[in-house]
């Protein structure tokens, strides 16, 4: 067996599309050979690595606004494909009304990967990992996705199908994501538990989201969201019915988190057993509903 301790990146043909149209109709003329580029973080990793063997790269970056970020008071939260995860990070509109996210933003990697790397692109690249994907679902996300026959909307939580697949089609181009302005005072935490401080990939990640609800038996509205725990991003609707419908207190919450460590389905690989994440489930649900919940009572 030989062993490249060298991998370099296959050769390639490096597409810049004038218009979005221009893009799509080449991504799908050219269907299993050409792939849009936004960052790049992910895909010359999987092509220097041999998973992936694309012949194009087709530059979506700049195009028709793909690098705007924008936020309205009404309408929300609009991501560009192409705008950097440092970017939304630092935005004070997202650290006030979308914390979570920045949270999440900030445990991903490194400061100079975050320079390239891409919420939408994040979410494209549809791995049950991804740091950023809870967030984005918990605020109830919609990509804008261009194809051969114009625009769509794509719900977040009927967007993944997979490790790695999505809903989109041959000349799909996520342009945008857009979060709609969350209840006042909402807040919550992205718990990521990996084999190192910086840069690993989630062993077991999860995102919690909370506000008060003065229409709830509770008073409160929890919302929960796992990663790499189930072949798909994971949104655990029994913690947000659980927790509407009884006292929040401690015993509550422990509640919750057996819930939420009963709808994972978790597997083993080298990063982790699928025993062990089922029990950081249950021990980071629980930990984050807390720090959700002192949030909100401004405790912390």
């Amino acid at each position: 067996m030989t062993i490249n301790a060298h991998p370099e990146l296959p050769e390639f043909d490096y597409i810049r599309p004038a218009t979005l149209e221009e893009a799509s109709r080449f991504l799908s003329d050219h269907a299993g050979e050409a792939r849009p580029l936004l960052g790049g973080t992910d895909i010359f990793v999987r092509m220097r690595d041999g998973f992936w063997h694309d012949k194009y790269l087709v530059d979506v970056k700049n195009l028709d606004g793909t690098d705007n970020l924008h936020f309205h008071p009404t309408a929300g939260l609009t991501i560009g494909a192409g705008v950097n995860m440092n970017r939304v990070m630092t935005m004070l509109e997202v650290q006030q009304y979308y914390p979570v996210l920045a949270e999440a933003c900030r445990s991903v990697a490194s400061y100079q990967l975050r320079t390239r790397a891409t919420i939408v692109g994040n979410l494209c690249n549809a791995s049950p990992a991804g740091d950023t994907i809870g967030a984005c679902m918990l605020y109830d996300g919609v990509l804008k996705v261009h194809g051969v026959d114009g625009y769509r909307d794509e719900p977040l939580k009927t967007f993944f199908l997979g490790p790695g697949k999505t809903v989109l089609k041959p000349g799909d181009i996520a342009t945008a994501i857009q979060l709609p302005r969350p209840p006042a005072g909402s807040t919550g935490t992205y718990i990521k538990l990996g084999r190192n401080t910086w840069s690993d990939l989630s062993i077991v990640g999860v995102t919690a989201l909370g506000s008060r609800e003065p229409a709830s038996a509770s008073g409160y509205s929890f919302h929960v969201a796992l990663a790499s725990v189930a072949p798909v991003p994971l949104e655990v609707p029994a913690v947000h019915s659980y927790l509407s419908e009884n006292n929040i207190t401690p015993e509550a919450f422990i509640e919750a988190a057996r819930l939420a460590q009963q709808a994972c389905n978790p597997i083993d690989d080298v990063r982790g057993s699928a025993r062990y994440r089922k029990a950081m489930v249950k021990k980071l649900t629980e930990k984050a509903l807390l720090i959700t919940l002192d949030r909100l009572e401004g405790r912390e």
